[in-house]
């Protein structure tokens, strides 16, 4: 097979620094234009600032190896893959009609003086996540192709519900509740095997009317489900889901918990009612602290720079916080801020996260849908002895422009924790903030 030549666009570092090893033994142009880009984004604070830097630094690397003018042979563990080097603009190959100040159209030229410098067996590609960049490239006659970073899923349709339904006889569901049994039938046919922590909806075969609720543990015992709510704070279940979604939050056995759904499901009231029921709820609470966080991810326009100490900066994002936990207290301030001052509650920014050990801990990441899987990792790692965390979020809600409902964290956390037992996943589909927000979730 004859080798190709990709010219890797800024987008593509950004999302994934470790991009340059997938392209096996093809060779990889870096535009000149694409370090400047990459400098001005080494600084920041997030997962594309970690990238940014994580590149610069393979790049520097690659520098003491020989020439990045000439070539440098890219190595993978033990492999030796193509050669990378840095190329220059030559915008005079340009349409007369793409100005050759903006910065993507002098990497579009690098492209361009490739695919005119190779041999005729040299296939030069162009690999973007900007569409425009794109369409661009098709315009002009320059072969160009879409960089995916992995998925957890094809699509979100196919996304882990934490949920399903199973025909049995009537006479099972009556034993069921009699307590007489906690497995499957035998000879039942499943259409696949259950995860731990699945909850399950028993239908009576010939009866829809008639059913059960139970969550499938580990050893494929069924454990019936008594509806629960947090009587501390007057929360109650109300829906099928919620009531799945409290039985993992009040479990200390399961240490992950990830809520999916849209807005107004209730994913985060229920997440912090079972956070506050747990740590200043009763005489016994399970944790010793309650810590709650978000991305500080902008929607539509960044305000910019904000006056005053850290905590009014991060007052903004962490309002929707504050609010779920005013109403749950019976909007009693003074209550909620002395909780606060000696650090029983904790509201502060993801930033801050990286390099602590949280233990006997219950922790919310609200938002967690616009998290990379690195920030997720990053934050996980940082679980001690006796903490659990709860991922709540909308993928359709999603804005961080490099990441979408299949790349997110939170859609690999669901996916690559449903296999353990210390995990379970519930995703809520019905809305219960209101009539507007539920109309409005549906048909907007």
């Amino acid at each position: 097979m004859a080798k190709k030549t990709y010219v890797l666009d800024t987008s593509v570092y950004l999302t994934n620094a470790d991009a340059i090893y997938e392209y096996n033994n093809n060779d990889i142009v870096v535009p000149m234009k694409v370090l400047e880009e990459l400098d001005k984004h080494k600084t920041r604070q997030d997962a594309v600032g970690h990238q940014a830097r994580k590149i610069i630094r393979v790049f520097d690397t690659l520098r003491t190896r020989g020439s990045l003018q000439k070539g440098v042979r890219i190595k993978h563990g033990e492999n030796n893959l193509g050669l990378l080097r840095v190329s220059g603009s030559e915008v005079s190959l340009l349409p007369i009609d793409l100005s050759p100040e903006v910065p993507d159209n002098k990497i579009i030229s690098v492209a361009l003086k490739e695919a005119r410098d190779a041999p005729k067996s040299r296939k030069v590609i162009l690999v973007t996540r900007d569409i425009n960049m794109r369409v661009v490239c098709d315009s002009i006659g320059l072969s160009c192709e879409t960089y995916d970073p992995e998925k957890a899923v094809s699509d979100a349709d196919h996304l882990y519900s934490g949920y399903s339904e199973v025909l049995v006889d009537e006479e099972f569901i009556d034993r069921f509740y009699k307590g007489e049994v906690d497995c499957l039938p035998d000879e039942l046919v499943l259409p696949r095997p259950f995860y731990p922590n699945e909850f399950l909806m028993l239908c009576a075969i010939g009866n829809d009317k008639k059913t059960a609720l139970a969550r499938h543990l580990v050893d494929g015992r069924l454990k019936r489900l008594v509806q629960q709510g947090m009587n501390a704070f007057s929360v109650q279940p109300r829906n099928r889901e919620q009531t799945f979604a409290i039985e993992l939050l009040l479990d200390p056995a399961v240490k992950i918990v990830s809520l999916v759904g849209k807005a107004g499901s209730g994913k985060t009231l229920c997440a912090i009612a079972a956070g506050l029921q747990q740590t200043i709820g009763g005489h016994e609470c399970e944790y010793k602290k309650l810590v709650v966080s978000r991305p500080v991810q902008p929607l539509g326009k960044d305000i910019g720079f904000l006056p005053g100490d850290v905590n009014e900066k991060m007052l903004p994002w962490l309002m929707p916080i504050q609010d779920n936990l005013q109403f749950l207290m019976g909007n009693d301030k003074e209550t909620l801020e002395e909780f606060m001052h000696k650090g029983t509650i904790e509201i502060e920014a993801l930033t801050y996260i990286r390099g602590r050990s949280i233990s006997g801990a219950f922790i919310i990441i609200d938002e967690s849908q616009n998290l990379t899987v690195h920030e997720l990792k990053t934050i996980i790692t940082r679980v001690g002895e006796n903490t659990k965390i709860i991922l709540t979020g909308d993928i359709e809600q999603i804005d961080n422009v490099f990441i979408n409902d299949v790349t997110n964290g939170l859609t690999h956390a669901v996916e690559k924790f449903k296999h353990t037992e210390l995990a379970g996943h519930v995703t809520l589909t019905k809305g219960e903030r209101s009539d507007v927000a539920s109309l409005a979730a549906k048909v907007l």
